[in-house]
């Protein structure tokens, strides 16, 4: 018998994988999760029915999430991640010398012990002793620091469910005063390719541009994410950190960081949008 991993894009696209097996499932206090072995795609994390993470593509969400603000300030010493409860940030992140404190706020312990048991390649560095996770929820957590960090990444769920205040003005807010001066915000955006995902994109873009004077959007693609093009954003507090004209290309390429898709040149090209990115972000 054929199993079957599936999840609605929107009402009319479905994608799917083929599994061997479950290997954990269960109902934490705020979600549901499940991790499923694939052939094609290794150990996989759903949450609430949706896809998080895949063994095989996870490091390219990880790596444009983490490299693109640590080229533009790789003197960054301070970080909060919010989410990221499967380790794949942190783990990156690790890969810096230079970093002397990554505070991580993940709302779900449930998540990081399911992970750190069959996702062992993203969430081993969780246990690195420059890290300190706080199970909290990010947005009651990021509300209570003034000029803290050097840089916040917002790793989260969609924009619904336990995910859903990470998607708010005042949350914005909240981690443009935890940042210090030269502060940077690095979220994850959506995808701009189906209708209701471009619509959160849209909604997300304005609020962020309402706060930061420099607030640009940049893409991957991940095959496993809805539609397969995904957008991230960049904003920082300080006109001196804008991430095409301020990118350290032979200070990042000194610290001989390994990646598998992150690279410099990428990151100038990640920046180039298509019109009808553009047209949705109001850049056209």
């Amino acid at each position: 018998m054929d199993l079957w991993f599936s999840e609605y894009h929107t009402e009319n696209i479905k994608y799917s994988i083929k599994t061997d097996r479950q290997l954990f499932g269960k109902k934490s206090e705020f979600q549901r999760i499940d991790i499923f072995y694939s052939e094609e795609f290794g150990n996989i994390l759903t949450l609430d029915g949706f896809l998080m993470v895949t063994e095989k593509d996870e490091f390219i969400y990880h790596e444009m999430i983490t490299h693109v603000a640590m080229a533009v300030n790789p003197g960054i010493k301070n970080i909060l991640v919010i989410g990221a409860g499967d380790g794949g940030t942190v783990r990156e992140l690790a890969k810096y010398s230079g970093i002397e404190n990554i505070d991580m706020a993940e709302i779900d312990k449930d998540v990081v012990d399911a992970c750190l048991l069959y996702l062992p390649n993203t969430s081993h560095k969780l246990n690195d002793p420059r890290v300190n996770i706080f199970f909290e929820d990010g947005l009651k957590f990021a509300r209570n620091k003034n000029s803290v960090y050097d840089l916040i990444i917002i790793d989260s769920t969609d924009p619904f469910g336990p995910g859903e205040g990470l998607f708010t003005k005042e949350f914005y807010g909240s981690c443009y005063n935890a940042l210090k001066n030269n502060g940077i915000l690095i979220n994850q955006h959506e995808s701009p390719f189906y209708e209701n995902d471009a619509k959160a994109v849209s909604k997300i873009n304005e609020k962020i541009k309402g706060i930061f004077p420099v607030s640009l959007v940049y893409q991957a693609h991940i095959p496993s994410y809805p539609s397969g093009h995904w957008l991230f954003g960049f904003s920082s507090k300080s006109e001196d950190f804008h991430p095409v004209k301020n990118l350290k290309s032979d200070i990042w390429n000194s610290l001989g960081i390994k990646t598998r898709y992150y690279n410099t040149d990428l990151h100038t090209g990640c920046f180039a949008l298509p019109n009808y990115v553009k047209e949705l972000l109001g850049e056209l």
